[in-house]
């Protein structure tokens, strides 16, 4: 599956972004979907996931209750919605994708991966 992520760029703090990811060349119902972030000078991070069906997902600590994970089957797309975003969530955002598996959605190993995305936030 090829990953497409858009949607970056620069807000101030307290903003809002939506980032998307398109997929392509795989059926994409068969995919849990990923985002991860890799800020200047630090180790590449999970975001938020989400089950192949949407019925499930999973955020980390850091931006639970700020950000939403989302699908739309129908386009292949998946979706970060950003909310009150601050400066230490600047970062290159990633798309990434897993066949669907049972059991939990992160940890886990995500086989493919889109280029980034750059999401920078101004105090």
């Amino acid at each position: 599956v090829q990953l497409q992520a858009s949607g970056g760029g620069l807000v101030q703090a307290g903003g809002s972004l939506r980032l998307s990811c398109a997929a392509s060349g795989r059926t994409f119902s068969n995919y849990d979907m990923g985002w991860f972030r890799q800020a200047p000078g630090k180790e590449r991070e999970f975001v938020a996931a989400i089950s192949w069906s949407g019925d499930s997902t999973y955020y980390a600590d850091s931006v639970k209750g700020r950000f939403t994970i989302s699908r739309d089957n129908t386009r292949n797309t998946v979706y970060l919605q950003m909310n009150s975003l601050k400066p230490e969530d600047t970062a290159v955002y990633y798309c990434a994708a897993r066949r669907t598996l049972t059991g939990r959605l992160w940890p886990s190993v995500y086989n493919y991966w889109g280029q980034g995305t750059l999401v920078t936030v101004s105090s």
